[in-house]
């Protein structure tokens, strides 16, 4: 499986490492051993150490709010004043991160290192820094150093268990690593950092189950998680869950559209629905490109999907070699969804248990316009995975192409609940309401399309609804349709 760079280090200082209700005590603690050792170190006048400190305090109030380039200016302005201010220097680097400038980020964080040795936060920092910059000997020695200082820094377990993934590290220092998050998990309430850690370090190890919990929860600890965003993706995409992965690439996009976290992971969604050029732009288009994706790219090349005539003959000489069939699957699905379910059939015949042969067939058979069949499919393979979302999505337009709306509209609704950011069921709830004389419902869900949706993929669309709304208004007005709620 191809999956996208490893989340991004830690940017966040360390009170936000730390429960809620500690941060403001552990600023105050902070700042005032800070002010008092500046005062006796270095001969600062009190006004030009409290200048500094407050200067420092308006810039961590600034990176709170995610306006990291105010933030550096009032770290750099305290630092003018107080030279020898660790903690400026450290959050200085932080911001640096976060804006991608890395050279600035290792300056501040090894100046920090400098003005307070031994400081397992300053180390845990940069050490993360080096391991995304593939640093790895360097990083192993600070992450381990620091590790030694503070067994519970979370920051450095999670770029202890990057660095160990990325170096391919034995199966047994894998599991030994492993121990020592499920024990910082016991003893603490863990971050979302070391949950997702965790959770890359149990998918590597082979148990995707404990992975799957662990990214979830990392997920819920913190919605913005990209490390957990980016597992829970691949999972969905190694069960052929596309609807769903495709569900936490948008959340991905939503916080950082360009990076190349997004843009890979977006490339295999398009690759999975069979948009092998698109899919193939947006890898080509990566600067400094990792070997994983090249490897991808390598592949969409190749053909993969795309070569039928070759899989077919593949098919006939090894007619038990379930990987072509599954791939016959998807690639005829939409040029001859006949052969496609044929395919499919034999697929789910050598591997019974492999729900995506079934959720393959059952797409065919919508392609094939037998919606029937097809509904009957869906519901059976959803009391199995009730959170399928592919699976949901096939149901969903099987019972809309039948006219079954208020069927459908229970589907879509549960789509649009699990995937907020997209806008095709939001237009199908839309049109569905307005079908059913549903005016005040279908109105939400077209603005919320209208909100959502891309104004070039999604232009035909757009220019249809923007027709639509008008009367839709007037009919809104005069008091037509009908009541749902």
């Amino acid at each position: 499986m191809v999956t996208g760079p490893k989340r991004p280090p830690v940017v966040r200082c360390l009170s936000e490492l730390m429960p809620q209700n500690l941060r403001k005590l552990l600023s105050v603690l902070c700042l005032g051993v800070l002010l008092t050792v500046a005062s006796a170190a270095h001969a600062q006048t009190d006004d030009a150490s409290a200048m500094a400190v407050a200067l420092f305090q308006k810039g961590q109030d600034a990176h709170e709010k995610g306006e990291l380039n105010s933030a550096i200016e009032f770290y750099t302005k305290a630092l003018e004043l107080l030279p020898e201010f660790p903690e400026a220097e450290l959050q200085r680097g932080n911001a640096f991160t976060s804006l991608g400038k890395f050279a600035e980020a290792e300056r501040s964080y090894r100046r920090s290192i400098e003005l307070r040795e031994d400081w397992s936060l300053a180390m845990s920092s940069l050490g993360s820094l080096l391991v995304t910059e593939k640093k790895f000997d360097e990083a192993a020695g600070l992450l381990k150093r620091s590790l030694e200082l503070d067994a519970m820094n979370p920051l450095a377990l999670s770029a202890m268990a990057d660095l160990l993934i990325e170096t391919g590290a034995s199966t047994e220092t894998l599991r030994a690593h492993l121990g020592r998050l499920q024990e910082f998990a016991g003893k603490v309430r863990p971050t979302a950092g070391v949950l997702a850690s965790k959770a890359a370090l149990e998918e590597r190890l082979g148990d995707r189950a404990a992975a799957r919990e662990s990214a979830s929860r990392a997920l819920q600890m913190d919605s913005n998680s990209r490390a957990a965003l980016v597992l829970l993706a691949d999972f969905a995409l190694a069960e052929n869950d596309v609807e769903k992965a495709d569900g936490f690439v948008t959340r991905l996009e939503s916080i950082s559209p360009k990076s190349p976290e997004s843009v890979i992971q977006r490339a295999r969604v398009l690759f999975a629905r069979g948009k092998k050029a698109e899919a193939l732009t947006s890898l080509e288009a990566i600067q400094s490109p990792s070997e994983s994706v090249k490897a991808m790219i390598a592949k969409i090349k190749e053909g993969d999907v795309a070569d039928l005539a070759g899989l077919e003959a593949k098919a006939q000489r090894t007619p038990d070699d379930v990987n072509a069939l599954s791939k016959l699957c998807v690639g005829f699905r939409v040029l001859n969804p006949g052969k496609a379910l044929e395919y499919c059939r034999r697929a789910s015949i050598l591997e019974p248990n492999e729900v995506s042969h079934a959720v393959n067939f059952g797409a065919a058979l919508v392609q094939a316009k037998r919606f029937e069949e097809a509904v009957g499919l869906f519901r059976k393979l959803l009391t199995i995975q009730p959170e399928h979302a592919t699976a949901r999505a096939n149901l969903a337009t099987a019972l809309y192409q039948l006219k079954r709306f208020p069927e459908a509209k229970t589907e879509f609704a549960w789509l649009a609940e699990k995937q907020p950011g997209s806008a095709a069921a939001f237009l199908f709830l839309a049109i569905i309401h307005d079908q059913l004389q549903e005016y005040f419902d279908a109105m939400a869900n077209y603005q919320q399309f209208l909100k959502l949706a891309d104004p070039e993929a999604n232009k035909l669309d757009i220019e249809k609804v923007n027709l639509r709304l008008p009367t839709l208004q007037k009919q809104i007005k005069a008091g037509k349709g009908k009541k749902t709620r």
